[in-house]
């Protein structure tokens, strides 16, 4: 499979595939194809399809199929940002923010990723539940925004407001930091928490989650009545 992207900031991922390879998508992100795709659409089994539907996907997968001969698909984002490609490996597999998701090739597998301390799961937020992505082969995630990478050395932290977080590998933790002091916390205009993400490994920060898009555009519209 090749692969180009274009048209940032509202990216489309154009793929190439050779006879008979596959690529999947969770949530409907096909938008052009060449005549000889054929898709077939499967839940792959009920344990894993809750898994998914847990994670902000849904619980069907589309399969679509190169047939006859070599065949072109193209996925789309949904919100302005951009689309990241990710070589996915057995002993690199990541976690990314619910929905990231938006297309690979057959060999990946998508689960859900619950945050193993107790604070990071109460307080979390958009955190608590996370998407895992496992197995061998080339995914594209959708980042809110542009993103931003840091590499974390064995220890090291970055602190990251509720939402910024767009990808991290899996060898990384997080934890759910309190904003300390009563001003800060009453006139910061930050919240009450903060996402604390602790390497080793590599994490991607992304500029602008849709829910603080949503906030800032409601936060401009005029009230009803």
């Amino acid at each position: 499979m090749q692969y180009k992207i274009q048209g940032e900031p509202t990216p489309v991922v154009i793929c190439d595939l050779n006879a008979n390879e596959t690529m999947i998508t969770e949530k409907g992100s096909m938008v052009w194809m060449s005549p000889n795709m054929k898709m077939e659409t499967s839940a792959g089994g009920l344990g894993k399809a809750f898994g998914r539907m847990f994670s902000g996907e849904s619980m069907f997968q589309n399969f679509y199929t190169a047939q006859g001969g070599p065949g072109m698909i193209a996925f789309a984002s949904s919100f302005p940002g951009a689309i990241l490609p990710v070589e996915i490996t057995p002993d690199k597999p990541i976690v990314a923010q619910k929905s990231a998701f938006l297309a690979s090739e057959q060999g990946v597998e998508l689960s859900v990723f619950f945050q193993k301390k107790i604070g990071a799961g109460f307080f979390g937020g958009e955190g608590f539940i996370m998407q895992k992505l496992s197995g061998r082969g080339m995914a594209f995630l959708e980042i809110d925004g542009y993103g931003v990478e840091y590499t974390l050395g064995a220890g090291e932290q970055m602190i990251v407001d509720t939402g910024n977080l767009a990808m991290m590998d899996a060898t990384c933790s997080i934890d759910i930091q309190s904003v300390k002091g009563v001003k800060n916390v009453l006139f910061g205009g930050e919240g009450l928490f903060n996402t604390v993400v602790t390497g080793p490994g590599r994490i991607l920060l992304q500029t602008m989650p849709i829910s603080a898009f949503a906030g800032a555009i409601s936060s401009v519209l005029p009230s009803k009545g």
